[in-house]
């Protein structure tokens, strides 16, 4: 099962898996997709089944290894990885699948060859869906809802759900290579990138990993315990409205912000179709993809 740079360490066995990923760095405004994943490793009791060699993917004087006492006393080093976790929930917990996760910082070095991978661990798995969150710093303010977009490269995933085609130009970060990878190896997948305030590019937005999270839950149909991040969302929106009520010049701003923020509002604008329909449509598109691979 294992190549140069990919060690399982077991094999999972899933239904119908997604596999849902999320690094760290580039694509992570805020830490909003690390939280996001985090979250629903931790809701869905994720166990670790094998990651990608550091050695092969990391420059390590940009993503360094961190020393770490074990029990006071024995100093260990912990290397930057990308590594996959399986769900060992019951099926009930995720509407019948199986969920892989996929988490760590963003490679350094051989992008092709990384996304390469993952491709072919998710083939190995059966997945039939790959689904990547992403965060981005926009002005947007802090004190309305976080705004989620949903794209793909997949021109029937987009006719079908409605979701947008991205037609973004620009640097890129490892995700919007892995969505090519994707396409290119015929493997449905969406991307999920939330809005965070341009302003606290330095403050974890637990608002922005919740609405990840309800957008994910949308599409595919599962429900996700998320009460502690939204005790987390609730503090976050305290703080920073009492931090932002100090600067005259901010306060201003922010008011801007949301001026125009309601006005879009109130033009309709919507950013992520989802409810039940949604995910009975996403099923649909599944069930005619696995028919004609038959």
């Amino acid at each position: 099962m294992d190549n140069d740079y990919l060690k399982l360490e077991w094999m999972p066995e899933l239904e119908r898996p997604i596999l849902v990923a999320g690094f760290t760095g580039w694509n992570d405004a805020a830490e909003a997709a690390s939280v996001a994943v985090s979250t629903l490793g931790s809701a869905w009791e994720a166990q670790r089944f094998g990651g990608f060699d550091p050695e092969e993917f990391f420059d390590f004087q940009a993503t360094r290894p961190e020393i770490k006492l074990v029990e006071g006393v024995t100093r260990q080093i912990e290397w930057p990885e990308n590594a996959l976790h399986a769900t060992a929930r019951s099926p009930e917990a995720t509407n019948g699948r199986g969920v892989v996760l996929l988490s760590g910082p963003e490679p350094n070095f051989r992008w092709r060859t990384f996304c390469d991978g993952v491709v072919d661990v998710a083939r190995r798995l059966g997945v039939d869906l790959v689904v990547t969150m992403g965060a981005l710093l926009a002005d947007v303010p802090h004190s309305r809802p976080a705004s989620v977009s949903a794209n793909s490269q997949d021109p029937a995933l987009i006719e079908n759900l409605g979701l947008s085609a991205s037609r973004y130009e620009g640097p890129t970060g490892i995700t919007g290579v892995l969505h090519r990878a994707c396409a290119q190896a015929g493997l449905p997948s969406v991307s999920f990138w939330a809005s965070v305030p341009h302003y606290l590019p330095a403050v974890p937005s637990a608002p922005a990993a919740l609405a990840l999270l309800n957008g994910f839950s949308g599409l595919v149909g599962v429900e996700v315990d998320t009460e502690r991040l939204e005790k987390t969302a609730v503090d976050y929106q305290e703080q920073v409205s009492a931090a932002v009520s100090q600067d005259s010049d901010l306060t201003s701003y922010v008011q801007m912000l949301e001026e125009r923020y309601d006005a879009q509002v109130a033009q309709g604008t919507r950013n992520l179709p989802s409810g039940d329909e949604l995910a009975q449509e996403l099923e649909s598109f599944l069930r005619e993809q696995r028919r004609e691979e038959e």
